[in-house]
């Protein structure tokens, strides 16, 4: 059994919840999940099963999608909803669309984060949260994202007393963290802020549209139909440039052949496909110019 479970991931579940959940319902312990979604956030999270395990780096290191709910007026220490309140500044009444709108547009490209104390990113060996819960505050590394597309949902702001709320639309690359984004938006319109929802809508091509829940899930192990709602391989590698073969050069690539690149490929990694079936995984040869060497073969 191989393939990509589209899973919806609901909130109150970390990343790792869903894969030990997953395993017991498809009945084996080779999965592996694709990019981390934080407890409160419901979403696309892609989990890799069988084979399909060896393109995870791969998977994860994609654009993804988000819809997210910001709210000015006070930012917490988790930097969402379940935190707790650590500045507030009541929101001006007349602050316009058009100013989250500019300050939106400032957001857009390659930008530099520092992530939040309650993460999972490590320093010396242990997890900021870890850090966190036992009140200690360390130095944290910068990294640089990139945000393709960032907008409004729609054009409606919520006032609730002396906060303000607004829905956004995010495009970016791995590794965003969209809590610090919101916080960020925050500080350049002058207030405090928090993330007070959001959802992933999409990793690479995989989109809310192709997902199941853990119900739907169950219903097809039950049913002993666990094939039915895996996608292939393929569908994890789109984004990947691709070099279709013909029938000489299967054996080649399945026994992981080093080969002379293909003269209208210049990309650094592909995929290797047969027909519909994705072979393998190569790349540009680091030391033999001229030459191909593959990454994974399936």
């Amino acid at each position: 059994m191989d393939g990509i479970l589209p899973l919806w991931k609901p909130k109150g579940f970390t990343s790792h919840d869903c894969v030990s959940k997953a395993r017991g319902m498809m009945k084996t312990r080779k999965i592996g999940h694709t990019g981390t979604l934080d407890p409160d956030v419901e979403g696309v999270l892609p989990l890799c099963v069988g084979k399909a395990t060896k393109i995870v780096p791969f998977l994860t290191d994609t654009e993804k999608v988000y819809e997210g709910t910001v709210t000015l007026g006070y930012s917490t220490d988790t930097e969402d909803a379940s935190g707790e309140t650590i500045e507030s500044k009541a929101v001006d009444p007349s602050l316009t669309v058009k100013e989250i709108e500019n300050a939106l547009l400032s957001f857009q490209g390659n930008i530099t984060q520092t992530p939040p104390m309650y993460s999972a990113v490590k320093v010396n060996g242990k997890k900021l949260y870890e850090y966190a819960r036992e009140g200690i505050e360390v130095e944290r590394p910068t990294r640089t994202v990139t945000i393709e597309e960032i907008s409004l949902l729609n054009k409606d702001l919520v006032i609730d007393g002396d906060t303000v709320s607004f829905g956004i639309r995010v495009v970016c690359s791995k590794g965003t963290y969209i809590r610090t984004l919101c916080v960020d938006i925050g500080k350049a319109l002058g207030y405090p802020a928090h993330m007070a929802s959001l959802v992933r809508t999409k990793t690479a091509d995989i989109t809310a549209a192709d997902c199941y829940t853990f119900t739907q899930v169950q219903e097809a192990a039950d049913q002993d139909q666990r094939d039915s709602v895996l996608l292939p391989l393929a569908r994890g590698l789109t984004h990947m440039p691709s070099w279709d073969i013909s029938d000489e050069y299967v054996s080649w690539i399945q026994h992981g052949r080093v080969l002379e690149k293909p003269n209208d490929l210049d990309a650094d990694t592909f995929n290797v496909k047969h027909g519909e079936d994705v072979l393998a995984i190569y790349q540009q040869h680091p030391s033999k110019p001229g030459l191909i060497k593959p990454v994974r073969v399936f």
